[in-house]
């Protein structure tokens, strides 16, 4: 089985879409979803500095966009993606754009989602300093442990030895001074404590968003951050996007799903690393392509050809983007 990853928020870097806008439809796309997310994507994903793209406003549309836009690029279609892919899952935002990709709503409902969404979060981020911090080893268990103790909350479960810790700054700080043993610290660079309590009032708008959504059920498997499950429902992935925002993200679960679906091969959309850095380390015999360049979507169709499913619609790849 091969499974379709988009990445969370952390992933992005000035410029990194640049080389994609050399793609015929590219741009048209992005320019699109740019009056959807009220912002300029093409700008932001070329131009824009390093501050401008932290934006929890700004990153969310971005990140959600260059995936679905790339998942396009691959096979011709999203639709054409996911007769090809057996899974998709997303890392936190990255849930969005894997919806989409597994049919349950439009690319177009996607972005509006993902605009209310990441202006919630930077709102209620913005309410009180909040922060979160990467712990890169030591015992999981130890870790979680010191975390919760601290008043902190384990906001990512990522798998290979990282957890991210996130709370006030404050608890942050504290923590920092007496870190769980053999764990090594690192603050990320976001607005504020995502997935927390912190982020409850941003629950709220995106429920109110996602009324006027329509869905349907996933076309292939779809994992979910809550528990790493495999969503049956669209009503269900709906209610668990809304509540996600102030859910831990358990990418360990979704990595233990893939191992029981007997996933072989893993592509991650743009910005990629990060997901096919953690499989790397958790699932050692899964193949991987991160797509970071258009020059790597040669070897996202090898993985495509090999593990993907046979069923297609036409000229495979298109031969606007061969």
């Amino acid at each position: 089985m091969l499974l379709i990853a988009a990445p969370g928020q952390g992933a992005q870097a000035p410029g990194f879409l640049a080389p994609w806008l050399e793609l015929p439809g590219f741009a048209d796309r992005l320019a699109a979803w740019s009056e959807l997310a009220g912002c300029d994507l093409i700008r932001y994903g070329t131009t824009a500095s390093a501050d401008e793209i932290t934006d929890t406003a700004i990153a969310q549309p971005l990140l959600v966009a260059a995936a679905m836009a790339a998942a396009e690029a691959l096979t011709g279609s999203l639709a054409q993606t996911a007769r090809q892919a057996g899974a998709a899952a997303g890392h936190s935002v990255g849930e969005l754009a894997a919806g989409a990709i597994a049919g349950v709503i439009t690319p177009e409902d996607a972005m509006r989602l993902t605009a209310v969404r990441g202006r919630a979060m930077a709102a209620a981020a913005a309410a009180e300093q909040t922060g979160m911090t990467a712990v890169l080893g030591g015992d999981e268990a130890e870790v979680i442990a010191a975390i919760e103790a601290s008043g902190l909350t384990p906001a990512n479960i990522n798998g290979a030895r990282q957890i991210v810790a996130a709370g006030t700054s404050e608890q942050l700080a504290a923590f920092a001074a007496s870190p769980p043993p053999g764990a090594r610290l690192r603050p990320l660079q976001v607005a504020g404590a995502f997935h927390t309590v912190h982020m409850s009032p941003a629950v709220t708008a995106l429920r109110a968003a996602a009324g006027g959504v329509t869905i349907a059920d996933p076309a292939i498997v779809l994992l979910s951050n809550r528990d790493g499950s495999a969503v049956r429902s669209g009503s269900d992935w709906l209610e668990r996007i809304v509540t996600q925002v102030s859910a831990p993200v358990r990418w360990d679960e979704c990595m233990r799903s893939m191992a029981g679906l007997g996933a072989s091969a893993l592509i991650e959309l743009p910005p990629a690393g990060t997901l096919t850095g953690l499989a790397r380390r958790a699932l050692p015999e899964v193949a991987l392509a991160a797509m970071k360049t258009p020059d790597d979507l040669a070897a996202a169709r090898d993985l495509l050809a090999s593990h993907g499913r046979a069923e297609q619609d036409g000229t495979w790849p298109p031969a606007a983007t061969r």
